[in-house]
């Protein structure tokens, strides 16, 4: 591979990483709002956004359009304009830092859209991360609209919608970043092999679960390891009829499906990462080393913050790092599927 300095397309690989960076940012702004219950506390939005309150008066009419809420009418009547506040500043420098994103990646890109600096076959993938950022923004939007109106609390299926729709567009960052790094080689693709392809969508469900166990608060029960309450299934993993119910709306049984699967993922990875190592070349010996790490540090984090009862700086990193297992997945996958080789050692092989 090209060194960054003297890749001509350093600076977009440099705005993409850079995106790839605010979007972790996000991941961890996003799980602390919805670890200390900040999520509901601004009841109006803009798409432009707006000034946080700056005097007395100001916070008062806040917290007046907070007091309308389902969530301070059955859970937070007792707050005070100081509590309010202390909540009202982690959903507001969650949207702001959304909105700060879209900028980031908006202007760079129009620059080179302007000065002819998009790599051939680059963009495409462009207006799809933008695309992507676009419908993140509004997910959120309508994620949080789920528990202002009733229910004291969000949709979990809009919230699994939210945070998957964030993973995968620092996915598709992701992946551009190789492919501008890698632009001017010519790519001997691989036969494809199943285990790259399984192991991204079962990580992908099991995203999904770990955001239904996010927005229904199932970590805060069951909070034994490996076994559930004394059992390998707990009493009331399938206590809902019909059946399929339980791993939708269960909070014990979503549970189940989470920390089985999450088993099955790490034992997957640890073995594709082992192949990896053992007899691939040297871009596939790195990235099988780095899904090995990630995933057993994803594991263990997922076992020790069910024991505690989903801590905030385990829930946190917990949500930080299982993007970062995606990531190393989805390098895993694109280092199975390409064989990279210098466009002059193809010129000059074929003369």
């Amino acid at each position: 591979m090209q060194r960054l300095k003297d890749h001509p397309h350093r600076f977009m690989i440099l705005w993409l990483c850079l995106g790839i960076f605010l979007v972790l940012s996000m991941v961890v702004v996003g799980g602390l709002t919805r670890l200390t219950h900040s999520g509901l506390s601004m009841t109006e939005w803009s798409f432009a956004g707006s000034f946080p309150p700056v005097n007395e008066e100001g916070w008062n009419a806040e917290f007046g359009k907070y007091k309308q809420s389902p969530e301070y009418i059955e859970l937070h009547s007792h707050f005070t304009l100081s509590e309010f506040k202390g909540i009202y500043w982690w959903e507001y420098i969650h949207r702001m830092l959304g909105r700060f994103i879209g900028v980031v990646f908006m202007i760079p890109f129009l620059l080179f859209l302007v000065l002819k600096r998009v790599p051939k076959g680059i963009l495409p993938s462009l207006l799809l991360i933008l695309a992507l950022g676009t419908v993140q923004a509004l997910l959120g939007w309508f994620m949080v609209k789920s528990g202002l109106v009733d229910v004291p609390r969000v949709s979990h299926y809009r919230l699994a919608a939210h945070l998957t729709t964030a993973f995968i567009t620092c996915t598709v960052i992701f992946w551009v970043v190789f492919k501008v790094f890698d632009h001017g080689v010519v790519p001997r693709r691989l036969a494809m092999k199943p285990l790259p392809v399984v192991l991204i969508v079962l990580l992908l469900i099991q995203i999904v679960y770990g955001a239904f166990v996010a927005g229904m608060r199932a970590g805060l029960i069951h909070n034994t390891w490996p076994l559930m309450d004394g059992a390998l299934v707990g009493d009331m993993v399938t206590a809902m009829d019909p059946l399929y119910q339980n791993f939708l709306e269960n909070r014990s049984g979503v549970q189940f499906v989470h920390r089985t699967l999450g088993l099955i993922v790490a034992i997957l990875a640890i073995y594709a990462g082992w192949k990896a190592v053992s007899t691939g070349n040297t871009h596939q010996k790195l990235s099988g080393k780095w899904l090995i790490g990630m995933v057993v540090v994803q594991f263990l984090l997922g076992v020790f913050t069910l024991l505690m009862a989903v801590p905030i700086v385990l829930g946190v990193l917990h949500q930080v790092v299982a993007l970062l297992l995606l990531l190393a997945v989805v390098a895993y996958y694109y280092f199975q599927r390409f064989e990279f080789t210098p466009a002059s050692e193809t010129s000059r092989s074929g003369a």
